[in-house]
């Protein structure tokens, strides 16, 4: 476990990209015909990524986790409504202390649905259940698809800097995302089989299209000049700022769940999906529902809340897993556990102590059986002493 910990902890190699594609973008920033291509690719990668994303979710996962609605609710409230509670409060505080374009950006983040992929397997990482994570995640950004661009409307108006949800905007973002998912989830029994054999897929896919975005984005910034109205201050003011939504959003949820009375499983699913923001959903909304000079700064807020829901959510499943398998610690190690009835004889006054017939023709298969299970059960416990050389 120890070792899964340093793997998770350690700097995330798409951070790296992330900056490398910055500091590309700000030597060499895309322009004239070159930008018109680049914003066409990236389109492309981003309708891809949608349509594996929706070929990769399982109808039966969705009926499973479905009928969970407490949960989902939960979740829900958490996404798009204690976020965005928490983003106004904070960013109305900074009013007058703070660049107006990275508070709004920093408010946007919090109108964004949650992550699909990291919360899944951060879920399934500590234990959590599962299927209602992938139903979570997933009815979060389809129900985001529509209910951002409203949110951003109502919310985002800071000296001219706030989006607005135009008719043609929202178009953009269906024809975008939304189709493009629907298309490949309707097409899953065809290819359903192609892409859970090549799950691999996806995280090309999904990392190539975040990068094209931000490399398009923030070559439209620079040519605006971002780097003159953004120094180091103001990024630290960022991370302390993202630091804390993530903190109030996390503290809020643990003690909902409490209160809810929620399972530990379920408890799990709302602290993962109700703390994330979707990196992937985000960048390619933010082109739509923003002017493109100003895109790269909006995002910077959600680039600096992605890598560090990451780490905090990293952190906290694999701390849930060690206490998950530390009460078993004791039954593999030192609980002594006799062993299985082996001969006929023990084998008879076992079943005859709970009423089980054994028909005299079973009785050779059923001892060779027990002495196969008895043998791997002591392997597995360390209780050599009593396996059959």
């Amino acid at each position: 476990m120890a070792r899964l910990t340093h793997s998770i902890l350690r700097i995330d190699p798409f951070l790296l990209w992330l900056i490398g594609t910055v500091g590309v973008a700000s030597l060499l920033p895309a322009s004239g015909q070159a930008a018109g291509w680049i914003d066409v690719l990236a389109d492309i990668a981003v309708a891809l990524l949608f349509f594996l994303h929706g070929a990769k979710l399982s109808r039966a996962a969705i009926f499973q986790g479905v009928g969970n609605w407490r949960l989902h609710l939960l979740v829900f409230a958490s996404t798009y409504m204690l976020f965005p509670a928490v983003g106004i409060a904070l960013t109305s505080l900074m009013r007058g202390w703070a660049d107006p374009i990275l508070m709004s950006g920093l408010l946007y983040l919090t109108l964004l649905p949650s992550t699909v992929q990291s919360s899944i397997a951060f879920t399934a990482m500590a234990g959590g259940n599962v299927a209602a994570a992938l139903c979570s995640a997933s009815l979060s950004n389809l129900i985001g698809i529509l209910l951002t661009p409203l949110l951003v409307t109502l919310t985002l108006n800071v000296e001219g800097h706030g989006g607005t949800a135009t008719l043609h905007s929202v178009q953009n973002i269906a024809l975008q995302l939304l189709v493009p998912f629907v298309a490949g989830h309707l097409l899953r029994p065809y290819i359903g089989g192609f892409i859970d054999r090549h799950k691999g897929l996806l995280m090309p896919v999904d990392r190539g299209a975040i990068l094209l975005v931000v490399y398009s984005a923030f070559s439209a910034a620079v040519a605006g000049g971002i780097w003159m109205q953004v120094g180091v201050g103001d990024l630290l003011v960022l991370l302390g700022l993202s630091a804390l939504v993530l903190a109030i959003v996390m503290s809020v949820n643990m003690g909902v769940a409490r209160l809810a009375g929620l399972p530990r499983q379920d408890a799990i699913v709302l602290l993962f999906c109700g703390s994330k923001k979707s990196l992937v959903s985000g960048v390619p909304m933010a082109g739509a529902l923003f002017p493109p000079a100003q895109v790269g700064l909006l995002i910077l807020p959600l680039m600096i809340f992605h890598q560090l829901q990451l780490l905090v959510c990293a952190a906290l499943a694999a701390r849930f897993a060690r206490q998950t398998e530390a009460p078993l610690a004791p039954v593999l190690t030192s609980t002594p556990i006799p062993p299985l009835p082996r001969s006929e004889a023990d084998i008879h006054r076992a079943a005859d102590a709970i009423g089980l017939p054994i028909d005299a023709a079973c009785m050779p298969g059923v001892v060779a059986n027990m002495a196969l299970l008895d043998r791997h059960a002591a392997l597995l416990l360390g209780r050599h002493e009593n396996a059959a050389p």
